[in-house]
């Protein structure tokens, strides 16, 4: 049934494969049926001995695959590297994944620090809350390098204070607005609040200048953030009633910056 070819039983379809030379049969040796292969024959007779290729200076791998397989890696860089596009093409920077936007905070701030230019009414399109937690950050600290640590007072005010000004706007409006805007307009427009705090480091407010400062920056905010939500909200008509529940808001942080709130139970000054 079996045509034996080789010397020792193998069929004429393995043969082909396993190449074997006859062998002498030597006494005391054991498996003496199995002999290897020659050096250097393969399994299949067009396969390659090892890859062959070459890597690029840059690190790409280049096999002479069609061009379809094409990658480059960039080299390890310094921790900069992280804030940068390197290493994955159309892949944004971190800053901007994460909602920091330098440009729209300056343009935001600017808004503010010019009351009296015309505001846009797409200003608050691209709303984020980096600018207003910084410049909120920065108020504390300089109350607290003035003697006044006012972070809670300055947390709770915020967030009641945002709470109500979102509903007002909400029941004044017919076009609406969400919380995350309000809080961002009302955080950019704390900017004047923060030069009063910063000034208060270094001269003491609980005097004339300080009550003057305090309440020239109530009405540059009250100002500059009732501008804005009237040209979001297209509320021209409504600005002055819409200014004053703003304007108490920020006589709150004015309050805050001029007087020490909480020593000995009290007021202190």
């Amino acid at each position: 049934m079996w045509q034996d070819n080789s010397a020792y039983g193998a069929s004429s379809s393995q043969g082909q494969y396993y190449p074997q030379q006859p062998v002498a049969a030597q006494p005391g040796v054991p498996l003496q049926f199995y002999a290897p292969s020659p050096v250097g024959s393969t399994f299949y007779s067009g396969s390659r001995s090892g890859l062959e290729g070459h890597v690029g200076a840059q690190g790409s791998i280049q096999q002479g695959v069609g061009p379809g397989f094409g990658g480059n890696i960039q080299p390890a860089g310094g921790w900069w590297t992280a804030f940068g596009t390197g290493g994955f093409e159309g892949e944004p920077p971190l800053l901007e994944e994460l909602g920091i936007n330098f440009s729209h905070i300056r343009a935001k701030s600017l808004a503010v620090l010019n009351p009296l230019r015309r505001v846009d009414e797409h200003i608050m399109d691209d709303a984020d809350l980096a600018g207003p937690l910084l410049f909120v950050f920065c108020f504390g600290t300089f109350l607290l390098f003035s003697g006044k640590p006012q972070f809670g007072y300055i947390y709770g005010v915020g967030v009641l204070g945002s709470l109500s000004i979102y509903t007002l706007l909400n029941l004044m409006s017919e076009k609406g607005i969400d919380a995350y805007r309000v809080v961002s307009v009302l955080g950019y427009c704390l900017l004047p609040m923060v030069a009063v705090g910063a000034l208060s480091v270094v001269v003491t407010l609980d005097g004339m200048l300080g009550y003057v400062l305090s309440t020239l920056s109530i009405l540059w905010c009250t100002y500059a953030a009732s501008g804005i939500f009237v040209a979001v909200l297209r509320m021209s008509d409504q600005r002055l009633l819409l200014a004053y529940p703003i304007g108490l808001l920020y006589g709150c942080f004015a309050l805050l910056s001029v007087f020490n709130v909480g020593v000995g139970g009290g007021t202190a000054k």
